[in-house]
């Protein structure tokens, strides 16, 4: 398990942009892919895009094209580029880490509102 600090959330309007950025302590970071989730009020938690240790990236199908994974190893921190967003995107993005025990950020808000 590691610790991780989100950030960069706030409220845009729809097709507007955001960048998340996420924080990890330790030393195995650049060992373990990294993910991001979402969570909007009463509905499941989703996966939004993950991120292998080589760079090999996945996204959920209600992103694709729109947002960007990446990590800088050096800095112990993974990124989202979110653009085009859509009031759809409101939820609470969570930063993963498949350690073990998984590993997950507190949350940061994201709300795509007019």
């Amino acid at each position: 398990q590691v610790q991780l600090v989100e950030s960069g959330g706030g409220l845009v309007q729809p097709g507007g942009s955001l960048r998340l950025s996420c924080t990890a302590s330790g030393n195995i970071f650049r060992f373990v892919t990294m993910g991001w989730y979402r969570q909007a009020p009463g509905k499941q938690r989703d996966l939004v895009a993950q991120i292998s240790s080589g760079g090999i990236t996945d996204y959920g199908d209600s992103v694709k094209g729109r947002f960007t994974i990446s990590r800088d190893n050096a800095k112990n921190t993974l990124y989202l580029q979110m653009n085009s967003l859509k009031p759809e995107d409101t939820a609470v993005y969570y930063c993963h880490a498949r350690t073990t025990p998984l590993s997950w950020g507190q949350g940061t808000q994201v709300t795509v509102s007019s």
